[in-house]
């Protein structure tokens, strides 16, 4: 049934009178008799009794009223809440990244949003590229912010470039190469490495790099934690490497043999249509990486 007879009725019975009901709405009083009469053909029972001072409900007509307003009310609702949602006034982000996405670019962009839409919520997990690439491929996240390239077979992805990450080495305070900016990876062949986990994006960047320069590393101790990472180089465990984005400006060592980089992206489902809160957050990190 549409909602605008019910809305004429509506107002019809709160005037108790058809030619006042008629100027409210603005319809003509004819148009307002032949919805009503249509309306009473389809519920099946009349549903006003005509009196010498205008019309009044009939037992029928009273019960009708009660759904109608309720179907109205949850009419009313359904608009607001799209509204509201269209509106960023409501809704929720689920987002995913990496150790580095998670704790050092994502508090910064996620707290600007919920200054701006204190409506929405988030849902934020720390997971490795490909378990990200495989949330979001299952719809268990809405975005994802991973090391490209996507892994193989995720054709259901599409992806939009973020950033460029630099990997950079640390070493503890007083280590030989504190004082300089930039290390050789033959300087690294009798160093104990503190190294990411086995199987992550960066782990496989740093293997791969170094197995090139003929430089087997002594990794003493595996962790996913970057905070870690940078505590136990601080205690003098071994050196590490940690983005770029963990450091204060241009601290660390780059490497002299090539650059150690990565691209970041974000990434989301290609058959879905995102929601407004989460094509605002996507539009948000992308500003926040151009500056």
């Amino acid at each position: 049934m549409e909602l605008t007879p019910l809305r004429y009725f509506r107002v019809i019975a709160r005037t108790g009178h058809l030619t006042r009901a008629a100027r409210t709405l603005g319809v003509s009083q004819s148009t307002l008799s032949a919805m009503l009469k249509k309306l009473e053909a389809e519920v099946g029972a009349p549903l006003l009794h005509r009196t010498a001072h205008g019309v009044e409900l009939t037992e029928a007509g009273t019960l009708f009223m009660e759904h109608a307003e309720s179907a109205l009310r949850s009419a009313d609702n359904a608009v607001s809440s799209v509204r509201q949602l269209l509106g960023l006034e409501i809704g929720s982000i689920r987002v995913g990244g990496g150790a580095t996405v998670t704790t050092y670019i994502l508090p910064r962009i996620v707290s600007a949003f919920r200054k701006a839409h204190p409506g929405v919520r988030f849902s934020v997990r720390e997971l490795g590229s490909a378990a990200v690439a495989n949330a979001v491929a299952l719809g268990e996240l809405d975005l994802g912010i991973v090391t490209l390239p996507l892994p193989p077979g995720s054709t259901d992805l599409i992806a939009s470039p973020l950033a460029t990450d630099e990997l950079r080495l640390i070493v503890p305070p007083g280590h030989p190469m504190a004082r300089q900016k930039s290390f050789r990876w033959a300087h690294l062949a009798t160093e104990p490495v503190i190294a990411f986990e086995a199987g992550s994006a960066v782990r496989e960047i740093i293997d791969h790099a170094s197995a090139d320069a003929g430089v087997t590393l002594d990794v003493v101790m595996e962790l996913r934690s970057i905070e870690s990472i940078k505590q136990m180089v601080s205690a003098s465990i071994g050196v590490g490497f940690v983005s770029r984005f963990a450091l204060p400006d241009q601290s660390g060592l780059g490497c002299r043999d090539g650059r150690l980089t990565r691209e970041l992206a974000i990434i989301r489902r290609s058959d879905r249509v995102p929601s407004p809160a989460v094509v605002t957050f996507e539009r948000m990190l992308h500003d926040h990486a151009a500056r």
